[in-house]
């Protein structure tokens, strides 16, 4: 037992000289690491502090940018209409936390054409359902189910009261991959990827109080990724690539006008070279957007809205006019109005000039505080 007690205090000793001969260095996690403050403040609005009767007006205005709601045929203004809507901006995406009762929304041709607004959005319902069509196509939600559509085209739904969240992405972040995601406009994301994405946003809705700035760029690169890998077409379903096809070259048509507002020679036949396609493929691609010279103009004077709209922009009219491809102030005046119903003018006439007041968008831009600027901002 001696023996065995000597062998034990030597081993102990050896063990003692080791440590003094390499002592141990700090671990790195008891270091105090230096905190980086939170990036982002959230853009709460809610209806709970109005009187009942006047909740639904509220709402109906704050969601105006996006849809038209409607309250259910049973319902009236003095039901009232408790929601809650808390925006949070990463700079390139816009998450969004909603509660709100039963309603039906649309978003019409009418309304496209007065928008400059065509992002892709995520719906994730964590309670509630809802029922949306899409050219005679509907899709049906449920809770723990992503669904994603398109805001560049019309649909109408209704949903039962629910609690959502919401994601914003601008089209330009799936520029690589328009086609891929217009084939799949107004569609319930299924399989191991989607279970993996919900996973995920989860875990991004958890943390939003605590990330960086230096988180968020990453953050909507990942979710970019994740969603394309949710719907890229297996191998199996190559036989759709027509449709894709079309709705590529849609895309690049789009961007063509969208890049050429400002040219005298933006006509339906230099736009049949730029895309290498035939009068009548390009007449059919804009078929239901009014025409191909209706899209022209419409898009043109959008720009010239967003444009007179800007309290930054010091223009003057008929240099906006010029700058989007109008050679005549009259006939830009008389279009416009035509369009919108009020002549530009007075658009101009009813900007407010910027205050000093701003929120911080926590990509490290200043934004007015305002869900619908947020919408039009983003991905710029």
């Amino acid at each position: 037992m001696d023996a065995k007690r000597q062998d034990k205090a030597l081993a102990r000793q050896a063990i003692e000289r080791d440590r003094r001969r390499w002592p141990r260095e700090a671990q790195p996690d008891n270091e105090a690491a230096p905190s980086l403050p939170p990036a982002l403040e959230p853009l709460p609005f809610s209806t709970l502090g109005l009187a009942p009767e006047d909740q639904f007006v509220a709402w109906q205005a704050h969601m105006a940018p996006l849809v038209e709601i409607k309250l259910p045929d049973d319902k009236s203004l003095d039901d009232g209409f408790p929601a809650d809507h808390t925006a949070w901006n990463l700079g390139g995406m816009l998450i969004v936390q909603q509660r709100a009762p039963a309603h039906s929304y649309m978003r019409s041709a009418a309304k496209l054409r007065s928008s400059s607004i065509d992002h892709w959005y995520i719906a994730l319902p964590y309670t509630g359902r809802s029922w949306t069509e899409v050219d005679r196509r509907v899709a049906e939600n449920q809770p723990g189910k992503l669904e994603i559509r398109s805001l560049g085209y019309p649909f109408r739904g209704r949903a039962t009261e629910s609690q959502s969240l919401f994601l914003y992405l601008p089209r330009d972040l799936f520029a690589d991959a328009a086609a891929t995601l217009d084939a799949k406009n107004n569609s319930i994301l299924s399989g191991n990827f989607a279970d993996l994405l919900l996973d995920y946003l989860n875990n991004i809705e958890a943390r939003l109080r605590s990330l960086t700035a230096d988180d968020l760029p990453r953050i909507v690169h990942a979710t970019r990724s994740m969603i394309i890998a949710c719907l890229s077409p297996p191998a199996e379903h190559a036989a759709a690539t027509e449709q894709l096809v079309s709705v590529a070259l849609m895309e690049r048509a789009r961007r063509y006008v969208h890049n050429n507002l400002d040219a005298a020679h933006l006509t339906p036949d230099s736009m049949c070279r730029a895309l290498g396609v035939s009068r009548s493929r390009l007449y059919q691609l804009f078929e239901p957007s009014g025409g191909v010279l209706h899209y022209i103009q419409s898009r043109r004077l959008l720009a010239a809205h967003v444009a007179l709209s800007d309290p930054a922009d010091s223009r003057r009219i008929v240099n906006i006019a010029e700058a989007v491809g109008f050679s005549s102030a009259a006939n830009f005046s008389r279009a416009f109005s035509k369009e919108f119903g009020y002549s530009p003018r007075e658009v101009r006439s009813s900007v407010v000039l910027p205050r000093p007041a701003h929120s911080v968008s926590h990509a490290g831009h200043e934004e007015a505080s305002s869900f619908e600027h947020w919408l039009k901002a983003l991905g710029s």
